[in-house]
């Protein structure tokens, strides 16, 4: 069984037929799914998927460039979601100063991950990490905000020099498509460093589609192709890399699948 620990089957480009989606991607042995909110309204999506399926469980929160379009009653709402078992972490949020070259916009980005830390804490939950172009500052947030029950750093491809300072604070490394991108050397070298009791597979579907489907509409049922580079990257069977982010997963959200 593989786990995609990051998908938005609440992405228009889904949320029309969840149904289709989830059986194409069983289909490649890919069952379980934590659908990711970005906004109030993916987050209240992602919360009825899970709702309606027992294989999908829930991650509400902002994605950084979208906090500054926040209404007043957004995170109140969020915060609400929790009373939901279904809703199982926190994310994504975190740092994206790539589309935020501002400084003004960028600190308003720090007041809200800051936030949203202490939201994951008050529920003692994981935290699911948007972090480009702000590594270091993503890392110093977390080693002095700490976030109680750790989480993933999402779509990690910081290369292999954070990886043991993540580790250190508890963190998981989310590797989708990318690590297939012939010339993303960084996210390569980083898979051979993280430990392997450490590494969680997703997708962030629609985004971000691997090798050879490169610059199409991504899919769940594409990680086997993920499972296939990292596998090689690091000498170990494919079955391994399958069987040990499920129970890398099972062990961060503490829940349990047969």
């Amino acid at each position: 069984m593989i786990i995609d620990s990051h998908v938005h089957i609440n992405d228009d480009a889904f949320i029309g037929n969840p149904d289709k989606y989830i059986k194409d991607a069983e289909a490649s042995n890919v069952c379980v799914f934590l659908c990711i909110g970005s906004n109030l309204k993916t987050s209240q999506q992602a919360v009825e998927i899970a709702d309606k399926y027992p294989n999908v469980w829930a991650a509400v929160g902002v994605h950084p460039s979208d906090v500054k379009s926040m209404g007043p009653n957004d995170f109140a709402l969020i915060d609400e979601m929790f009373k939901n078992p279904k809703v199982i972490a926190v994310g994504e949020v975190g740092l994206d100063y790539f589309w935020d070259k501002d400084k003004k916009a960028q600190e308003e980005q720090v007041e809200w991950f800051h936030k949203f830390i202490d939201l994951a804490n008050k529920h003692n939950v994981p935290i699911i990490i948007h972090s480009r172009d702000a590594i270091n500052a993503t890392y110093e947030i977390l080693r002095d905000h700490p976030v109680k029950k750790a989480g993933i750093i999402h779509c990690y491809s910081a290369g292999k020099d954070y990886v043991k300072r993540y580790v250190e604070l508890g963190y998981y490394f989310g590797i989708g498509g990318t690590v297939t991108f012939k010339n993303a050397l960084s996210v390569k070298e980083a898979v051979e460093a993280i430990p392997i009791d450490r590494l969680l597979l997703e997708t962030d579907a629609p985004y971000l589609a691997p090798t050879p489907h490169r610059g199409e509409q991504n899919h769940s049922k594409y990680i086997p192709l993920i499972i296939n580079e990292i596998a090689r990257l690091k000498g170990i069977d494919n079955k391994v890399i399958e069987d040990k982010t499920t129970e890398n997963f099972e062990k961060l959200f503490s829940v349990k699948h047969s």
